[in-house]
């Protein structure tokens, strides 16, 4: 798969991951469960969702917009190595956090690391430009 194609994935994979965490507070029914927090944790754990939306749209404008960039600048390169390390530390935080006890859990390990091959990929293709 050629490396560009591998970086478009990777912008709808951040979409995907965008809206789902916009849905967060209906999927996990936050107004109830963030309600049994203090007042400070309710409202870290919701501005650092929002936060992290941004990142993955974010991520997901740069994928679309500026693919050839992220193959062949340093500055593209190094974002591409960044990515690709923020989604295996995902996963290693996915089997610390939660293990691997269960199907939803693995599910996501495989998302990670998923996320995390769509960018290592084309870095480890284009090291040699």
């Amino acid at each position: 798969m050629p490396a560009w194609t591998m970086i478009l994935l990777g912008g709808a994979f951040h979409v995907a991951l965008a809206i789902f965490h916009l849905l967060f507070w209906r999927l996990f029914d936050w107004q109830r469960d963030l309600a049994k927090l203090r007042f400070v944790n309710r409202q870290v754990m919701q501005i650092l969702n929002l936060c992290l939306t941004f990142v993955f749209a974010a991520v997901a404008w740069l994928s679309f917009a500026h693919p050839a960039e992220l193959l062949t600048t340093p500055l593209g390169r190094t974002l591409l190595l960044l990515i690709a390390a923020f989604w295996l530390l995902r996963a290693a935080y996915q089997v610390i956090f939660f293990g691997l006890r269960n199907a939803v859990s693995a599910t996501f390990l495989i998302g990670a690391l998923a996320g995390s091959a769509l960018y290592a990929v084309p870095w480890l293709l284009t090291r040699g430009g």
